[in-house]
């Protein structure tokens, strides 16, 4: 009621003063070089709003603080006032990441951070704000110069095991989850557990299972889909938005939970993801749209409308879906649906995802191998479409063995490589620079994925370069002060995969035989995350990496490779299973 009357009193006071001739509108620009001209001729400062089509809070400040007259006016007077949805620009969202959404920094005309604020900003406390800054436009405590950090290209044994208790003790032993305030499934912590539950770790596949367990109260019981995160320190309270990447995350990580512990709760919380995915955030084209707003009516918290039935919701309208069609959301999808089908061996999936990748080849690629974030981009291109489209060849490589993914695969990394290289400079930036201001720099979380991307394509390849490439990205995330930001888990799990081998699976045998075709369904089926499957169709010359000889015979067989060891021939999706099993054993087992 409270946020309610809020609103009303806004636009009422709002229609006010246009109704007077005051201005109640802010004039919005985009971000560019243009802006900070303008500031300089104008001899005013640079505000910058970065929110998010999906963002509670971004629709309550434009409703209340960006309507209040006292605002605006000094807006108008004294800023350069510049809009950004930072989704469209991963290059300022990765940058700003810790202030929002919404976030608010102001420049000075040079391009000089001056203040960065996080969240919602009330109308009283905004004005109080911008008349702090224009009487003393000097950088604040939250603007201070950043420099380059810099870690070795694997995690000290120190380093390790610091990282290793933090993930333990920012576990909540009793709701599950890493953290205490706000709830929401933690892919890369949960993937790292079942890793080393792989390895017989009791205490960590035990947070793995319970947060996966917990995390399913944030699926919409009526439409399905993974609601971002549940305040409160606990699962009960979620914000309804619900955003490509969650989808996605969620997605793959409760099948390959499937696929580890064969839980069928697990399994149908995938399914009600993908129903969702399929239903509200997926393009004609088969390309993924961005996110659902969180709210029905821009501002106003909606639990009541997300406790209705589905003819309940339908009669009160849809929350509006970003219908932007990015390369890397459609990848994110990808990887996601390609982890289904390996969950299911149901072809629909896989289907699904070879859609959503031939759309992103077809739509999106740019001379080199890389990829735009838009049909057009103001900025860019831009590392984190890059990257998830190679995760995604490569997942579909390992899918259907047609070495057409992995040569797009390649692709991919030899761009990243080429483009997001900066000398001097640790990692991988997340854009290439094309304006003067707020340039790109290193993001955590792109570089985790692009040297476990990396990584896993010279096991592919053999091709030392992607090898040298995921060190240049874990010399940025080895760095402590990067390392041990919130959540940790992710910097081990590049680790764990960088200093091991992967399980090689290879079926041997004519692409065209259904027996082939079996056991490859077998094999991507099997438990584990850090996988590198094959089908070897001895037609088409020697497999990428040739580094295990594999024998003749008269059938199609499959094995299993772990480290110095391989099975003996399977000829069965079933003895695939058995021979798997064995070599994951201790060493004293025969295979």
């Amino acid at each position: 009621m409270r946020k309610a009357l809020i609103l009303a009193g806004a636009m009422w006071l709002a229609g006010l003063c246009r109704a007077a001739g005051l201005p109640a509108d802010v004039a919005w620009r985009g971000w560019s070089d243009a802006a900070f001209t303008a500031a300089r001729r104008e001899h005013r400062l640079v505000l910058l709003d970065l929110g998010a089509v999906w963002c509670h809070w971004c629709h309550v400040m434009e409703e209340t603080t960006y309507r209040d007259p006292k605002v605006v006016a000094l807006l108008e007077r004294h800023f350069v006032a510049v809009r950004v949805d930072q989704d469209s620009r991963p290059d300022l969202s990765n940058r700003y990441e810790d202030y929002g959404w919404p976030a608010t920094i102001i420049f000075d005309a040079t391009g000089k951070e001056l203040v960065k604020f996080a969240g919602y900003i009330p109308p009283a406390r905004m004005a109080a704000l911008l008349e702090a800054v224009v009487a003393d436009p000097t950088p604040g405590p939250s603007a201070m110069p950043e420099t380059a950090s810099a870690g070795s290209a694997a995690l000290t044994p120190e380093l390790r095991k610091d990282l290793e208790a933090l993930v333990a003790t920012r576990y909540d032993q009793e709701h599950g989850g890493w953290g205490f305030s706000k709830k929401y499934l933690d892919w890369d912590s949960v993937e790292y557990c079942a890793l080393r539950a792989g390895a017989g770790d009791a205490d960590a596949e035990r947070m793995a299972r319970q947060t996966l367990e917990k995390s399913r109260r944030l699926i919409d019981p009526v439409w399905g889909g993974l609601y971002q995160y549940s305040d409160s320190g606990d699962w009960d309270h979620p914000h309804f938005e619900k955003l490509a990447q969650f989808q996605a995350e969620g997605m793959r990580l409760y099948a390959e939970a499937y696929r580890r512990w064969r839980n069928p709760a697990d399994l149908a919380a995938a399914r009600d993801i993908h129903r969702y995915a399929r239903a509200f955030l997926t393009s004609p084209e088969g390309a993924s749209y961005v996110s659902q707003d969180a709210d029905l009516v821009a501002g106003e918290h909606s639990g009541t409308y997300y406790a209705l039935d589905d003819a309940g919701r339908r009669r009160r309208g849809i929350p509006r879906v970003d219908t932007h069609v990015y390369s890397r959301e459609t990848a994110w999808m990808a990887n996601a649906l390609a982890a289904l089908y390996a969950a299911t061996g149901e072809r629909a999936f896989l289907e699904e995802a070879l859609s959503a990748a031939r759309w992103i080849v077809a739509a999106r690629a740019l001379p080199g191998g890389g990829f735009r974030h838009d049909a057009s981009d103001a900025a860019g291109p831009y590392l984190g479409d890059t990257v998830a489209a190679g995760r995604a060849f490569l997942a579909l490589y390992a899918a259907t063995g047609d070495r057409a993914w992995l040569s797009r695969a390649r692709g991919a990394a030899d761009d990243l490589e080429k483009t997001f290289a900066v000398a001097g400079t640790p990692g991988f930036a997340s854009a290439v620079a094309r304006g003067l201001y707020a340039p790109p720099r290193p993001q955590r979380d792109e570089n985790v994925l692009a040297a476990r991307f990396l990584n896993l394509l010279f096991r592919y390849t053999g091709d030392p370069r992607y090898r040298r490439g995921a060190g240049e990205a874990m010399r940025f995330l080895a760095a402590r002060e990067v390392a041990e930001k919130f959540p940790t888990a992710s910097i081990l799990l590049v680790d764990a995969e960088l200093s091991s081998e992967p399980a090689h699976l290879t079926v041997v045998g004519p692409r065209e035989d259904p027996r082939t075709q079996a056991l490859l369904v077998a094999a991507v089926g099997l438990p584990g995350g850090y996988r590198r499957i094959e089908l070897w169709d001895r037609r088409e010359g020697p497999l990428p990496n040739s580094d295990v000889e594999f024998p003749e015979l008269d059938a199609p067989a499959a094995f299993a490779c772990s480290g110095t060891r391989c099975s003996l021939p399977a000829l069965t999706p079933d003895a695939l299973r058995q021979r798997a099993e064995r070599l994951s054993a201790p060493a004293t087992t025969a295979p």
